[in-house]
């Protein structure tokens, strides 16, 4: 990246980002730092870790350090109207969403990135994990990071060619032990700030709660049966379990159970051992090719079924002319959960991906 351009960086008082900005500034970019304000429930607006008041402070000492301009851009419509409502709706309909992929694919690489666009630059960038690269057709590949550990190119598939081609990931090349140091020697006031993994709207709550607060009609009592139909005892609503789960089902059982499906005609949660748990194939809709367009016929891939999730091996199957896939595995994922993201990889680079129905 030898031209110097100007680069947005998305903030958020996190080392990750605060060191993205460090690093391109370094590279004599004129670098710019803008954060999102995201909803939060009343009463819990200093809750939510994205934007706390203690976030924001830290995102603006940080740009002071790097001699920065720091903007704050209103995003709480937006975010609670895409990225809120399509959480809740997906427990309506008995899945398990994943909201980071809506803040990613409307939020920050679409609701941002044009805000980022107006202020005339020409790239922004995030603190996350994850690489970029041309193709030989002239397109831009997604790639793993090199820390595999923190790899974040999961959330990332949902980005299309025209918002890879204004993205920078400057993180990357690095493991985080290096990103730690590296805000320590910029003396950034992120530097030994713990990351965390909660979904930033629930300010640390249970999602349970907030699914009772603000969906109480879809947490409604039903039967706990097993693979054959016996009834075991009872559910507090489909909500409140997820696929894999063994602690806190409340029933008695002569070996170890585990919630197989849910069943949202009928309210039924299904429970089963440990050998009823893992699908060999499944369907994924909602697709997005990093390319732009599917492959030709079926391919070999890593398929990753959830952010946390092991690879296993599979066959993709285009379907619908790549509308749909097919996905039929080698080794059965246990924990494969619709509304979470089946993501196909070949070797570093992703493929493509999409909602598991």
């Amino acid at each position: 990246m030898d031209r110097k351009m100007k680069v947005v960086v998305a903030m958020s008082g996190g080392v990750d980002s605060s060191v993205a900005a460090a690093l391109l500034k370094q590279q004599g970019h004129e670098v710019i730092g803008m954060m999102l304000r995201l909803w939060s429930e009343t009463g819990t607006e200093d809750s939510n870790r994205c934007c706390t008041p203690e976030s924001m402070a830290l995102a603006r000492r940080a740009a002071a350090q790097l001699d920065i301009p720091f903007y704050v851009v209103d995003a709480k419509e937006a975010f609670r109207r895409t990225v809120v409502q399509a959480f809740l709706d997906g427990y309506g309909r008995g899945e398990t969403p994943n909201p980071c992929l809506e803040c990613n694919r409307h939020i920050r690489w679409t609701f941002l990135l044009e805000h980022a666009l107006a202020l005339g630059a020409d790239a922004m960038a995030t603190g996350h994990y994850a690489r970029t690269a041309p193709d030989s057709n002239g397109k831009v590949r997604l790639l793993r990071a090199v820390d595999l550990g923190k790899d974040q190119s999961y959330v990332l598939h949902v980005l299309n060619q025209q918002q890879l081609s204004r993205a920078l990931f400057p993180l990357g090349e690095y493991v985080k032990a290096d990103v730690r140091r590296l805000a320590a020697v910029h003396g950034l006031p992120t530097a030994t700030r713990h990351d965390s993994q909660d979904l930033c709207f629930l300010a640390g709550g249970d999602y349970r709660d907030f699914l009772r607060r603000n969906r109480p009609e879809m947490l409604t009592v039903g039967e706990i049966v097993d693979t054959a139909g016996a009834v075991l005892g009872e559910h507090t609503g489909l909500p409140d379990y997820t696929i894999g789960q063994r602690k806190g089902l409340g029933i008695s059982a002569t070996q170890p159970m585990y919630v197989v499906r849910k069943e949202l005609h009928g309210n039924r949660l299904v429970v089963g051992t440990q050998r009823d748990l893992g699908v060999d194939s499944l369907i994924a809709g909602d697709l997005n090719w990093i390319a732009g367009e599917p492959p030709v016929g079926p391919f070999r891939a890593h398929v990753k079924t959830r952010y946390t999730a092991a690879d296993k091996p599979a066959t993709v199957v285009p379907l619908e002319g790549g509308r749909r896939v097919q996905v039929r595995f080698e080794e059965n994922p246990r924990d494969a959960t619709p509304g979470q993201a089946a993501v196909f990889y070949v070797e570093a680079d992703v493929i493509g991906g999409g909602i598991i129905q």
